[in-house]
């Protein structure tokens, strides 16, 4: 026979082997990424990079416009980036820069649906970008870097086709081309100019040979703010009030982030965005679908979307409150007792809950009196052959030979058996078993 090791700890069988607060951090732990992973499924987050070397709010090249989306944001306005198509008809500036192969009737159904809801801000695409590899760039290139390869065109047919479209290339001698407009004037840092023109576009921002690098369509709307920047005003008698610009950027290296690196730049994107008639505050969306980052909604996508998103804390909360109340109640779960105990006194206490329950507790006032009358006579050894008044009457007198000033037992007896009140009923109970007590010592 072996010895016991006085060193080592022994486990009682059956006993848990992990703590509350153990398995409290298991759950809690659990819960936390379950719900984290819901969350990143249903707005798809973390499933996609958007950092991909194009020309889109995400992207962090020379040909993208994060440092545009950066920039408003920290000058107060309310930045956000949509990947739902169905979430592009809300107000505030809906910024669009879609690529060379967009078809035109999207893009048109797109921006006629939100000409009553608020400005629109298009940016054409120029650059043909490739990303950057380590030998082509400096040591310590980034994930998203590109080399520029070439300049192209957008013919979005069935959009706008009354707008022309062109380049002009730079001419030698290395000085950068210029640009002016808004009451500003920089420098562009590619070595192409984008221009568009058309019957319908107002002039924001020219270069130095008179080409339209930004403006926005003269329609049938009135835009205050635009039409003294551009120096046009409206010919229309009556305008409609109710229409948004559409605002055309031909030449995006004015906001990309290649551009951005001028801060003149960034005060052209401040004074675009003053002259669209937006103010700190104001919500200013980018748009992803049409830089392959469309996303459909579903049951998670609408969870986690106001006014839904309230229904789901809500839930999250009645589970986390059945979680502590389960946490409350942590170990070995107790043996039920039995519905109906063995033994008399089990079987008075379920006879005496029955009667409770059905709340007819004076039925029980004359059984009781007779049972103690009963009991008396035989403790008495009083004939059996007694009738009830008869033997109340020879109770009475056996009691006033003892005590001359105790309530008679016919007076008890009759109390308890009119007595309606369980109050009376205990009472008169009593009275008669100290009575009953009192004979049988």
């Amino acid at each position: 026979m072996n010895g016991a090791d006085p060193h080592h700890e022994t486990v009682a069988v059956g006993a848990n082997p992990f703590s509350r607060w153990s398995v409290l951090a298991i759950v809690l732990l659990g819960c936390a990424l379950f719900v984290a992973l819901l969350w990143m499924i249903g707005t798809g987050t973390g499933f996609s990079e958007t950092n991909d070397g194009k020309a889109h709010a995400e992207g962090r090249g020379l040909n993208g416009y994060a440092a545009m989306a950066g920039y408003l944001e920290r000058r107060g306005y309310a930045v956000r980036k949509s990947r739902n198509v169905g979430a592009l008809d809300k107000p505030g500036m809906l910024v669009l820069t879609p690529p060379v192969y967009t078809k035109g009737k999207d893009l048109q159904k797109i921006v006629s649906q939100r000409r009553r809801v608020g400005p629109t801000l298009i940016v054409m695409p120029k650059w043909y970008a490739y990303p950057a590899t380590a030998g082509q760039l400096k040591k310590g290139a980034q994930k998203g870097w590109v080399n520029l390869g070439g300049t192209q065109l957008a013919e979005w047919k069935g959009f706008l086709d009354d707008v022309t479209v062109g380049q002009v290339p730079v001419k030698g001698g290395g000085a950068r081309p210029a640009w002016s407009g808004l009451g500003l004037s920089g420098a562009l840092p590619g070595n192409s100019i984008s221009w568009g023109q058309g019957d319908d576009v107002a002039p924001l921002v020219r270069d130095d040979g008179g080409h339209i690098l930004a403006g926005f369509i003269a329609d049938e709307g009135r835009y205050p703010k635009l039409e003294r920047a551009s120096g046009v005003s409206s010919s229309i008698e009556e305008p409609d009030e109710g229409l948004y610009p559409i605002i055309l950027v031909f030449e995006p290296d004015l906001v990309d982030n290649w551009g951005m690196a001028d801060v003149r730049a960034a005060r052209l994107v401040d004074a675009l965005a003053a002259a669209a008639d937006l103010r700190p505050g104001d919500t200013i969306t980018f748009d992803l679908t049409f830089n392959g980052f469309g996303r459909s909604q579903n049951l998670l996508t609408l969870a986690f979307t106001p006014p839904f998103l309230a229904g789901t804390l809500c839930l999250l909360l009645a589970a986390l409150v059945l979680g502590w109340r389960a946490f409350l109640r942590f170990g070995p779960a107790q043996a039920s007792d039995r519905a109906i105990a063995f033994g008399k006194r089990a079987l008075v206490a379920n006879a005496a809950g029955l009667v409770r329950r059905t709340r007819r507790l004076h039925l029980i006032a004359q059984p009781y009196a007779d049972h103690a009358r009963e009991r008396l006579v035989r403790a008495l050894a009083l004939p059996r052959t007694l009738d009830g008044a008869e033997a109340d009457a020879a109770i009475d007198r056996a009691l006033h030979s003892r005590d001359p000033s105790a309530e008679p037992f016919s007076a008890i007896a009759a109390r308890l058996r009119q007595a309606r009140r369980p109050q009376d009923l205990v009472k008169a109970a009593r009275d008669l078993h100290a009575l009953e007590r009192m004979l049988t010592r």
